[in-house]
């Protein structure tokens, strides 16, 4: 966990995010907190990091996301040397499927 991102009201945030059950509460949520450039800001990072997780080059993760070479070291920075964060979502929903 990142200490400088420590802080009641960002604990209060992801405390808000947990109540939401489904992915049309998340819509309704997101929509109302976020922009819209936000929102596909973070679901293109998401996107990158399975990307780069199932093995997929630079260049195949520009094409299908429109993500830029900055974006991909940056997400893939946050795979090799982050909290675990992706890995810990990708796992789950993996195991969903299961």
């Amino acid at each position: 966990m990142n200490s400088k991102l420590k802080n009641e009201a960002n604990d209060y945030l992801f405390e808000a995010i947990l109540q939401l059950n489904n992915v049309d509460e998340c819509y309704d949520f997101f929509e109302d907190i976020c922009t819209v450039n936000e929102i596909k800001s973070i679901s293109q990072r998401i996107a990158v990091a399975k990307m780069l997780r199932e093995g997929h080059i630079y260049s195949d993760i520009v094409a299908a996301t429109g993500a830029s070479t900055a974006t991909i070291s940056r997400v893939n920075r946050s795979l090799l040397y982050g909290n675990n964060g992706y890995d810990t979502v990708f796992d789950r929903l993996e195991n969903k499927k299961d």
